[in-house]
């Protein structure tokens, strides 16, 4: 059973994604620690690109900072190894296709495996043209998570049935941000995918506060909060730790009772 599964053992997931280096990667180790402390149940690492094309305003001007304070694949690699000698949850990378390729994707994902990375989310990648990465995944037995989205329809069963570690349902259409309120019905699409496998499903895009995760807890195994949490950097810098630890634990706290 993979790692990231475990995240789904003892109810519903609390999933925070963080984007590596905003404002510093001391910091984002820092908030890494008292993430898990608060409850989260897997983190979500970015690692900072330049045309991160699925993200929102507020994840792309984290990815500029980011970059600008110097951040590297090889300086968030050094982060998790140390991270790794006291955090316990699974941890994946979010990132672009063009982070791997130029690193060298078997580089890339061997040594991210090494250092304790339980697998990858890679949101410019359609199911049909992953097996270049899935093939070396599967070597070094990593998950390659899978999206669906609202506009998938017919295809949800196909790539919820081949789905490893997690799927990841897409809420809203568009960018990644915060969304005063979620139409998409999520049911449905969550539905479809347990007709043909029993992976856990988690919600991601546009949740934003308490109220909305337990709603969408109510459908999913796990919910997953990126914008809110990166807007909380952008807005405390150096002092959002702590910010963000309190945010954490109310998330944790509205769906631990769905």
């Amino acid at each position: 059973m993979s790692n990231i599964r475990k995240a789904f053992d003892h109810g519903k997931a609390f999933i925070p994604f963080i984007t590596c280096g905003d404002p510093s990667l001391e910091v984002t180790e820092q908030i890494v620690i008292e993430m898990e402390k608060a409850g989260a149940d897997l983190i979500e690492l970015g690692i900072p690109f330049s045309d991160p094309t699925a993200e929102g305003p507020v994840i792309m001007e984290a990815n500029i900072r980011a970059l600008a304070a110097g951040t590297t694949t090889d300086k968030v690699f050094e982060m998790v190894k140390r991270l790794r000698k006291t955090v316990k949850v699974p941890m994946v990378f979010m990132t672009y296709a063009n982070v791997i390729f130029s690193y060298g994707a078997e580089k890339f994902i061997r040594t991210s495996s090494e250092i304790g990375i339980d697998g990858f989310i890679l949101p410019d990648i359609p199911y049909e043209e992953k097996g270049e990465f899935l093939d070396i995944c599967k070597k070094y037995d990593m998950d390659l998570v899978s999206m669906i989205a609202p506009t998938s329809h017919d295809r949800i069963k196909m790539i919820a049935a081949d789905a490893t570690g997690f799927l990841y349902c897409v809420s809203s259409l568009g960018v990644t941000g915060t969304r005063s309120q979620i139409t998409t019905d999520v049911g449905a699409m969550i539905k479809t995918a347990k007709q043909v496998s029993d992976v856990p499903c988690a919600i991601g895009f546009g949740i934003s506060g308490p109220k909305q995760a337990k709603e969408m807890a109510k459908s999913a195994d796990g919910v997953i909060v990126g914008s809110a949490i990166v807007r909380l950097c952008a807005e405390y810098g150096e002092k959002s730790t702590e910010k963000i630890a309190e945010f954490v634990r109310i998330m944790k706290e509205a769906i631990a009772t769905v």
